[in-house]
């Protein structure tokens, strides 16, 4: 198995191309490379996936042994591996516990009216969401419920954030993805396409169990601490609450919108 321009172990954390992937942990770089970096098996697995995205992958030699799958579909790929020390991945990762692999790739979100195209049933909209893990969690459970796509507005946090892209599971390369929308933009579009628009909020004056979600809806979930701004509130059809039935004061953001979005993904599927 050849590894790098030279099979030999990349061991200088100074080295060009180790630098030009750790500056990718800050999103004005990536934002001019429009590459970002991801981490450990699963993602690269998921980026492997689709064609053009990939663009060179970093293995620890126990990591080539453990996902010798992985590797192998890169090298068939004519993709650059390079054999990384553990101190360059230490070096790479943004994690504390490194997985020993993983890719660097290109962007991947789309334009919203691409997103939007043909007849959605199902979407999600991250308004002013600021934390990657519950950013990613949510792409993750849009994803497992079946959405049409995930719109991250321009207050929100950035998807190619390496925790957000982790928190994905690979989610973030299974539906189109857009980012940096405005929300009143991005929700007149979702109208336009006959969606009804629903604000997920816990000051909300309607229940899940009080509203039909059996048509095209679209969720918008907002921030972690406050909610969402009265201002976004009011472009929504309705403001819906999770009905709390025990003695919890309240759900955390992920949790909340995985319950929202599996709640319409059954209602739509209701024969």
């Amino acid at each position: 198995m050849a590894l790098g321009d030279d099979n030999v172990e990349l061991t200088n954390i100074r080295a060009p191309r180790v630098k030009a992937a750790r500056r990718l942990a800050k999103r004005s770089f990536r934002d001019q490379d429009r590459r970002f970096v991801a981490e450990g098996p699963q993602a690269v697995r998921e980026a492997l996936k689709l064609d053009g995205v990939t663009l060179e992958l970093f293995a620890t030699a126990e990591a080539e042994q453990r996902h010798p799958d992985l590797v192998d579909e890169a090298l068939a790929r004519d993709l650059p591996v390079h054999r990384a020390s553990g101190e360059v991945m230490a070096e790479l990762s943004q994690t504390v516990t490194p997985q020993g692999l993983l890719a660097i790739c290109r962007f991947v979100h789309v334009p919203l009216e691409e997103a939007l195209g043909g007849d959605p049933r199902l979407v999600a909209v991250l308004a002013h969401v600021r934390d990657p893990g519950n950013a990613g969690t949510v792409m993750r459970a849009a994803d497992a419920a079946g959405a049409d796509s995930v719109v991250f507005t321009d207050a929100s946090v950035d998807p190619y954030n390496g925790k957000c892209v982790r928190a994905s599971a690979g989610s973030l390369f299974h539906l189109p993805v857009v980012i940096g929308s405005p929300v009143a933009g991005a929700v007149q579009a979702i109208k336009d396409k006959g969606l009804r628009v629903l604000a997920a909020d816990g000051a909300g004056e309607r229940t899940l169990d009080d509203v039909d979600l059996s048509g095209p809806t679209a969720w918008i979930f907002g921030n972690e601490a406050w909610g969402l701004p009265e201002e976004v509130r009011a472009l929504a059809d309705d403001v819906v609450r999770v009905p709390i039935y025990g003695q919890a004061e309240s759900l955390n953001l992920a949790t909340a919108a995985a319950v929202c979005l599996y709640a319409s993904a059954r209602a739509q599927r209701v024969p």
